[in-house]
């Protein structure tokens, strides 16, 4: 039995379908981020699980006990929230004993359990400020704190970093993970940002108008992506129109040239137009890499420096592909208006050309990787 489970969850705004059939499981210990864009349906439903939304269809079950309908109060869940919500009179201390308090816990078990999470995100010294005297990072680790105090069974968090800037989001993310790891406790994580999800979860589950396109562990989210969908959400990926040359020999012809691949979608016939999509970093430019196909001949339109790699824009024929090159890779850096080598895996994605304005794609190639 799963720790927490929605089952055929459906929640609709007038003739908004905000979460539409929705069912996850969530084992007891997992953190699961779920990733998707604004408008999507993940704070939907993390609000059907809190219960400050009730669903107009479907079930929530904690332990198997059917708590649906009953107020966000009994439910045994802490939530962070993307705004902090901290009390501005109350000092940190106060702010993460006020559960407690409610709840009429005597006064030592109070201290305790205040110092003792104070102390887990590291704002000792900081117990007696109020929360305008601290920074956006400690107001953060201070509604953390207030929400693990009375010992929930599940963590809710609703887009908790998106308001600090990135250095110090990158380290309270680690933060967050460090402490539930160490508390062991079943973590429901909203976001949009996809390197918090695949830099934290155990599983990320993406969501796109108000459905689940795809959940799994983040390896395979991003290496094995099962949409187009979720392909462009996650990662930057490139996009190559191109025709099966010889289904035997599994070749598809790109821009003129020919390219051999692991697999074809099935039932692919010569002269079918399909696409091949991959991902900047499994692109080369030096041959010799295993796995990597005949080159693509291409020029050089510009490069975008950002530090420990710079993107290279490659035009192909009228098409383009972007390559990751580490600062640290051997060879001549490239110049822009330069004829280029690339080379991509015989791993790349190939599906079935969608049809103009044809429903969302599904991919066809079972056994490729982005």
């Amino acid at each position: 039995m799963s720790h927490l489970e929605v089952r055929e969850a459906r929640r609709s705004f007038g003739a908004v379908h905000a979460v539409h059939g929705v069912s996850l499981a969530v084992e007891r210990g997992e953190f699961v981020s779920l990733l998707g864009p604004s408008g999507s349906g993940k704070t939907t439903l993390l609000r059907i699980v809190a219960g400050f939304e009730l669903p107009d269809a479907g079930t929530v079950l904690l332990d198997g006990r059917d708590i649906t309908r009953l107020p966000p109060q009994r439910r045994q869940m802490g939530m962070v929230f993307q705004s902090y919500a901290l009390f501005p009179n109350m000092t940190a201390a106060e702010n993460v004993a006020f559960g407690l308090r409610v709840r009429r816990q005597p006064a030592a078990v109070v201290r305790a359990r205040v110092a003792k999470l104070l102390a887990m995100v590291g704002l000792e010294a900081e117990a007696g400020r109020l929360p305008g005297q601290l920074s956006g990072g400690q107001q953060q680790r201070v509604a953390l704190a207030r929400a693990l105090a009375p010992h929930p069974e599940v963590l809710l968090l609703d887009e908790p970093l998106s308001a600090l800037d990135a250095r110090i989001r990158v380290g309270l993310r680690m933060e967050i993970r460090r402490i539930q790891r160490e508390l062991r406790i079943t973590t429901l994580y909203v976001t949009h940002d996809q390197e918090e999800a695949l830099a934290t979860s155990d599983r990320v589950v993406v969501f796109n108008r108000g459905r689940i396109e795809q959940a799994g562990p983040p390896r395979d989210v991003y290496e094995r992506p099962a949409s187009l969908f979720v392909s462009e959400f996650v990662g930057t990926m490139s996009r190559l129109a191109g025709i099966v040359d010889d289904p035997a020999r599994r070749t598809v012809r790109v821009e003129g040239q020919t390219l051999r691949v692991e697999a074809l979608p099935e039932g692919a016939v010569a002269g079918q137009p399909v696409e091949l999509r991959v991902r900047p970093e499994r692109v080369a430019l030096q041959p010799g890499g295993e796995g990597l196909t005949s080159p693509l001949l291409g020029t050089l339109q510009d490069a975008v420096y950002l530090g420990g790699h710079t993107l290279l824009r490659v035009r192909v024929g009228d098409q383009e592909l972007w390559v990751d090159r580490a600062q640290a890779a051997a060879g001549a850096e490239p110049v822009a208006g330069g004829a280029l080598s690339v080379h991509v895996p015989t791993t790349v994605l190939v599906t079935l050309a969608p049809a103009p304005g044809g429903a969302r794609d599904e991919v066809a190639a079972t056994a490729a990787r982005a």
